[in-house]
């Protein structure tokens, strides 16, 4: 609720500080006074529009600040949390505005952009008799107000949570579906590709070996020369391992003479078991070994084979295996892809299916949410001084699909005479019919979830007698839920406030001077003495105000 509203050189406002409590506070003043001042400086705080020539002259700013207890409302602490803008249960809004044009808005201390401001002005604030701040004339407050009204709030999010699964399914399935052709070619050339490597029947031992493998089979012949000229050296009657031998044994001898040629001894016996090694290993070598032309030539037609492929995959002989598994996985993907397209076809027609169903309740629902909700407002009206009018919750069908909110769009329709059309509200021209159908829907769906505080400007605008009586009770009534502060001409409705607040106007030599107060019993008697009877206050007008602010407190 609106607790405290500061003011500083705003137009003819020089300072003001006033503070608002629960219930229903009026504002009344002599026509010219300027009560519009109060919505003037709270329609700024809130992020309305602001310029130079609000600045009250000779000064060089206007400042504005509202400062509000949002500890019992939720809604509004959880919109300041996610904007990084709470402050234990409090909302302040700041407004300055130079006298060179420039603004600048603060939440909570803290610089922010109006935009922001006016989103937490509209969890605030609703104004009625206003252009702005009028959330009433929005379709989607509209539909919010009767669902708040039909309890249908919770399965109208429950729908949306199914719009928003069906809109992300939508999505995916689009971006797959754009890239089919392109997939497809991938895939068949993925599969030609696959077939080519699985077909060479690869193998990890062949490719890490072939090119060896082909090396020693086109040199065999010579290798075979080399290697036996090389055994027959080594095993000759006087080749290298019987001179080893030979010189070994005679070292040995030699070795008993003097120790010191032991190291000598290892040294040669050693190099004679190699060498002997050596001939085992050759002789090995060449058994192995033979000069077979056609087993060369598939040799090399193979790694002809392999080379082909490790051109075409930018890749090394014994890295294929590697290469043709990669493909295999990128096959299984794009199939994947194929199934996951089904999968998400399925999905998706599953939530339709989920919210059609859902869309019917919500739609029965608000139908008979509607009906009632048009009655009883219909009857407020009447009892409004509008005989004769008619007011209409419209549910119009949307195009066919799946419709965040639901398959209806809610418009609040309205007709002020008999005979006439039903008209959206918003295009109702009177501004007194205006606020006295707001006020209607307001005390009827004041057990719905609403702004905290309520602001109805001159909401008796063309009635009087028992009918502006009657509005001074609905006004109360519907102080019973939030706070309201209502501006009036009207005895019969400033009667009715539990606080009174009065604007005048005084002519200085600087300039004129707006100022607010707040008034005792005494005063107030006095003030609404003066509405009944003008200028001139009689004993008799004070009698029958007195008596008119007892029976209102009743």
């Amino acid at each position: 609720m609106l607790a405290q509203l500061s003011v500083k050189n705003l137009a003819v406002v020089e300072h003001l500080d006033l503070s608002f409590d629960k219930g229903m506070s009026v504002v009344t003043g002599e026509t010219g006074a300027g009560k519009s001042i109060l919505l003037q400086a709270l329609n700024l705080a809130l992020g309305g529009r602001g310029d130079s020539s609000l600045v009250r002259h000779g000064k060089d700013k206007a400042e504005v600040s509202a400062s509000f207890d949002v500890m019992q409302h939720k809604k509004i602490q959880n919109y300041l949390k996610e904007q990084s803008l709470e402050d234990d249960g409090e909302c302040i809004l700041r407004r300055i505005i130079s006298s060179d044009g420039r603004s600048k808005a603060f939440v909570n201390g803290v610089s922010v952009p109006l935009s922001i401001v006016k989103s937490v002005g509209e969890l605030l604030i609703d104004m009625h008799g206003q252009n702005e701040h009028q959330l009433l004339l929005r379709n989607d407050q509209q539909r919010q107000l009767l669902d708040a009204y039909a309890n249908t709030g919770e399965l109208c999010a429950q729908l949306n949570k199914v719009v928003a699964q069906h809109k992300k399914i939508t999505t995916q399935i689009d971006e797959l579906t754009s890239h089919q052709d392109a997939r497809l070619q991938q895939q068949e050339l993925l599969g030609h590709q696959l077939k080519e490597l699985e077909d060479a029947a690869l193998s990890e031992d062949e490719l890490n070996s072939i090119e060896s493998d082909f090396k020693t089979s086109a040199n065999a012949a010579t290798l075979i020369e080399k290697t036996s000229s090389i055994l027959s050296r080594l095993e000759s009657d006087t080749g290298v391992n019987t001179q080893l031998l030979n010189l070994n044994h005679e070292l040995s001898q030699a070795q008993e003479m003097d120790d010191k040629l032991s190291q000598a001894v290892e040294l040669l016996s050693s190099a004679q078991v190699q060498a002997q090694e050596g001939v085992y290993e050759l002789t090995h070598y060449l058994s192995g070994l033979s000069v077979d032309e056609q087993s060369a030539s598939e040799l090399e037609d193979r790694l002809s084979e392999f080379h082909d492929l490790s051109r075409k995959h930018n890749c090394q002989i014994p890295e294929l295996l590697k290469v043709q598994e990669k493909i295999q996985a990128q096959l299984d993907e794009i199939g994947g892809g194929a199934s996951s397209l089904d999968a998400l076809n399925t999905e998706r027609s599953e939530l339709k299916d989920n919210y059609q169903k859902t869309a019917q309740r919500l739609t029965k629902a608000r139908a008979y949410g509607a009906k009632e909700l048009s009655d009883l407002v219909t009857q407020s009206m009447q009892v409004l001084g509008m005989p004769g009018s008619e007011f209409m919750v419209g549910l119009v069908p949307k195009t066919e699909g799946v419709q965040l909110n639901g398959a209806e769009t809610v418009d609040f329709l309205v007709k002020t005479n008999m005979g006439q059309d039903f008209k959206a509200l918003k295009k109702v021209a009177s501004g007194g019919e205006l606020s006295r159908i707001s006020l209607a829907i307001s005390v009827v769906s004041s057990d719905s979830e609403y702004t905290p505080t309520l602001i109805f400007d001159e909401v008796d605008v063309g009635i009087s007698g028992a009918v502006a009586e009657v509005v001074g009770q609905k006004l109360k009534e519907l102080s019973r839920h939030y706070q309201v502060v209502c501006i009036t001409h009207l005895a019969q409705v400033a009667s009715f406030g539990h606080q009174h607040l009065r604007v005048s106007k005084t002519q200085k030599e600087t300039g004129a001077k707006t100022t607010v107060e707040r008034l005792s019993d005494v005063d107030r008697v006095s003030e609404v003495a003066r509405i009944l009877s003008g200028t001139t206050v009689s004993d008799k007008a004070r009698k029958a105000a007195a008596e008119m602010i007892t029976k209102s407190s009743n």
